[in-house]
């Protein structure tokens, strides 16, 4: 089976890390978000990935070649963003048969075994209820589960099973000829939206179920970040206690970590204490007090006391270690 997986945007909403570090490649437990999501696709029988990229392609591509090597794989540029419909476009050649189309902004919890349970449907939708309905766009059913449409961010309930992002399309050849309609229209905002093509086929006769996910976890802003390394933590470590990740070959020297702190491969952590915070590769944290932190790779942060949001190569050192730095340099001049 394939799946196309659209991996071009900048994720403006996590910068600065997203200047160095394509989206998908950020950690949350210390692992990139992507590994997640590849892993439960192989799992599923996935056996090549269709990737849409752009944005620090290169680091995507050298990403997936060295951990699935077995895994085929096809790299097609999105040279303008234009929408959802767009990017799933450019994998129109390539796409043989039924297809998996999963956007790479959430880890999911998704029984993906329905897929052969509903063989005589179009398509599949996974739909996660939520209470705060009027931040997604939300999908409304038939009696039946049946996908009706599609409405972004409604006034009114009429639906809480928020769209994730997550598709199975078996009739290809129906959505693809629902995307050419969808980008032959106009449209003031230049973006076109995949979720019209699925409307598409609906108003033809298809049947798209909707099954729901049991868990969706956001990982795109820094707030939602924080919260899915809290949960991919509890998985990895176990519930309970206070939810802390170490990598291979981290230092540490009178640190008070947790909860929910996450520390990649050869950081160093000394005299400081972190709560629910991302702590990046080779960075260096001394003499701080972090809650609600992200830091990237090689990374130094001394003396802070607070929340900080710091990308790769990032240093920021405040205390009195800056006054004899400064006195220091005074007496050469």
């Amino acid at each position: 089976m394939q799946a196309i997986i659209p991996l071009a945007g900048k994720g403006t909403r996590v910068r600065p890390h997203t200047h160095s570090t394509p989206k998908p490649l950020l950690r949350v437990a210390n692992r990139p978000v992507l590994q997640y999501v590849v892993d439960q696709l192989v799992d599923a029988g996935v056996t090549e990935l269709i990737c849409i990229t752009g944005h620090l392609s290169g680091q995507i591509e050298e990403y997936l070649d060295r951990e699935y090597p077995d895994l085929q794989k096809r790299y097609v540029e999105q040279v303008e963003q234009r929408g959802t419909a767009d990017a799933i476009r450019l994998a129109e050649p390539f796409v043989s048969g039924p297809v998996l189309i999963v956007f790479v902004d959430t880890i999911f919890d998704a029984d993906l075994s329905v897929i052969e349970s509903r063989s005589p449907d179009a398509g599949i939708i996974w739909a996660k209820e939520v209470e705060d309905y009027q931040r997604f766009g939300v999908i409304v059913t038939d009696s039946e589960g049946y996908m009706e449409r599609i409405v972004e961010k409604p006034s009114e309930p009429i639906s809480r099973l928020a769209n994730i992002g997550v598709y199975f399309i078996r009739d290809h050849e129906l959505m693809f000829e629902g995307i050419s309609h969808v980008m032959a229209a106009e449209t003031p905002l230049g973006e076109y939206f995949l979720t019209d093509a699925f409307q598409y086929m609906i108003d033809r006769g298809a049947r798209i179920y909707t099954a729901e996910v049991g868990g969706w976890y956001d990982c795109g802003k820094i707030e939602a970040l924080l919260s899915t390394n809290r949960e991919m933590l509890a998985r990895s470590v176990g519930a309970g206690g206070e939810l802390v990740g170490i990598g291979e070959d981290v230092t540490l020297d009178g640190a008070e970590l947790g909860p929910n702190v996450s520390i990649a491969r050869g950081s160093v952590v000394r005299r400081s204490r972190l709560r629910d915070c991302i702590v990046g590769a080779d960075s260096t944290i001394e003499e701080c007090d972090l809650r609600d932190s992200v830091i990237g790779d090689h990374a130094t942060v001394v003396g802070i006391t607070g929340t900080v949001n710091l990308g790769d190569h990032s240093e920021v050192t405040v205390g009195p270690n800056v006054e004899a730095n400064a006195k220091a340099g005074e007496g050469q001049e």
